[in-house]
């Protein structure tokens, strides 16, 4: 893996068109392996890398289907998705029923309660009384982790934002990442639990930066 070749591709990014949505879930699967919420819904036991990679092709298919903005270095290894806000609400019903094997896999029967749990603890603490775009996922694969590579996929889209006047919310159930989104002019709203034996949820918000004069 080229660790700069996937630094200076996250300073221009492409769009992901349909043909990229496999790698980008390959991509955000792998970043996402041992992320502290994903451990405490996804199964625990051997068929749990399976269950990720079903889980990630679902839901980057399913975002993409709602209208959203993929953006990676050309060569892959990292994305940033975000969600327009429009698009927060309820699934059309023929998706969910799609969707009921794919999850039900990814939690099995033990833990889909806990999936549950978390969609609608997210849904309570979404501001919806402004437009904004909605960082659904920002992940980079475990090998190009700790090269900056997030951040400069962040500064891209918050210079687009602010260029277009747009505000930004995201949650992030990493303590650590709070201090980067904070250097990206995002504010601390909330702090969440799904369910009392969960991990936190941050909720973060961000208005659009004006122009600088």
């Amino acid at each position: 893996m080229d660790i700069e070749a996937i630094r200076r591709g996250a300073e221009t990014p492409v769009v992901a068109g349909p043909g990229d949505l496999d790698a980008v879930a390959a991509d955000l699967a792998d970043a996402f392996t041992d992320d502290v919420m994903f451990n405490w819904f996804l199964r625990d036991d051997a068929r749990r890398p399976e269950a990720n990679s079903r889980f990630f092709n679902l839901v980057i298919k399913l975002a993409a289907k709602d209208g959203a903005r993929i953006d990676r270095p050309a060569g892959g290894g990292a994305a940033a998705v975000w969600m327009p806000y429009e698009a927060i609400k309820p699934m059309p019903l023929i998706d969910e029923i799609r969707a009921v094997p794919t999850m039900l896999y990814a939690t099995g029967l033990a833990r889909i309660t806990r999936l549950m749990a978390l969609r609608a603890d997210m849904d309570k603490h979404h501001p919806m009384d402004r437009p904004h775009a909605y960082l659904y996922f920002l992940g980079v694969t475990h090998a190009a982790q700790g090269h900056g590579i997030g951040s400069r996929l962040l500064k891209v889209a918050t210079a687009r934002l602010d260029a277009a006047g747009q505000h930004a919310y995201l949650e992030t159930q990493t303590e650590r990442n709070i201090a980067l989104y904070v250097r990206h002019g995002f504010k601390v709203i909330s702090e969440h639990q799904p369910r009392p034996d969960s991990p936190p949820l941050w909720s973060l918000w961000r208005d659009a930066q004006p122009p600088e004069e």
